[in-house]
């Protein structure tokens, strides 16, 4: 099976999506990347138990990709050998009257993990660069000063989010988060696939929706603002993935790899020792406990 080096993913200079690969050869069959995959998850659950006994970092995931490029189902398998209290996962759909009452980034920012867990975003903060930048027509909804009509939101505006952004982000990542941001590189050819299964497949009716044909028709637009997003926002302390996706296995196992392979550089991360006065008490603990009576 062919080895993953997070590097080969990892956003450190301006791409060009057009040209990164939505599929990629692992050399292996469906069977072993699934079983890679269970010894990958049970290493980072193992990892998240050290996190939460250590207390002083935690860790955001950032999921985004078009519709139908797997979040979901990756975040059910990657995460499935986590003790439960230790993964809250938080998907962000349509902002709500109150949370349109703050700005932008409040919502996400009460959902951010407590220290010892891990967090998942499955859609995120850059809904606000991505979705609105398609249809600026939402930015008012906000009801920001100074932005009386769509024609008052132009690449000033644009370029003032992706700074907000970057300092949210450097702003987390200095008190204890962990940042890791993955965009599930999808060809438009596989999501016509996917969208085609669940019309279908009766079982899978139930996710799909008119408006997703509506969104697939601005397929060119997403593309250039999610290029625009990456660029501007993949930093060394909050790096961007770009992750081949039209495999769901093979997503599957590269991202669970690079969450293992970047964390194990956190070497400070370990259990606690005992106090030395408890430690040295440890068989008079054990004694009293024996001598107990059932």
């Amino acid at each position: 099976m062919k080895q993953i080096d997070p590097s080969e993913f990892k956003v450190n200079s301006k791409i060009d999506l057009s040209k990164k690969n939505t599929i990629y050869d692992l050399q292996s069959s469906e069977d072993y990347i699934e079983d890679q995959l269970k010894e990958v998850r049970k290493k980072l659950g193992k990892w998240q138990d050290t996190l939460y006994a250590f207390g002083k970092y935690s860790v955001l995931i950032c999921l985004q990709g078009m519709d139908t490029a797997g979040k979901d189902s990756l975040i059910r398998e990657v995460f499935k050998d986590f003790n439960s209290r230790g993964v809250v996962v938080h998907s962000f759909k349509t902002p709500t009257s109150n949370e349109l009452k703050h700005d932008y980034l409040w919502r996400h920012y009460i959902a951010l993990p407590q220290r010892g867990k891990f967090g998942v975003f499955n859609r995120t903060h850059y809904e606000n660069v991505l979705v609105t930048r398609v249809h600026p027509e939402y930015i008012m909804y906000e009801n920001l000063p100074g932005v009386n009509s769509v024609e008052d939101i132009d690449e000033t505006f644009w370029e003032k989010r992706f700074e907000q952004i970057r300092n949210f982000e450097e702003h987390i990542v200095q008190n204890g988060t962990i940042v890791f941001k993955f965009f599930l590189h999808l060809s438009k050819s596989e999501q016509k696939n996917r969208l085609l299964r669940r019309l279908d497949k009766p079982s899978k009716n139930w996710k799909f929706s008119p408006g997703d044909l509506k969104e697939r028709a601005l397929w060119s637009d997403y593309q250039e603002c999610y290029q625009e997003a990456i660029n501007n926002t993949s930093t060394g302390k909050a790096p961007w993935y770009v992750i081949p996706a039209d495999d769901k296995a093979t997503a599957r196992y590269i991202v669970a790899k690079i969450l293992l392979e970047e964390l194990k550089s956190y070497k400070e991360v370990k259990e606690p020792e005992l106090a030395p006065e408890i430690h040295k008490n440890i068989d008079l603990y054990r004694e009293q406990l024996q001598k107990e009576e059932n």
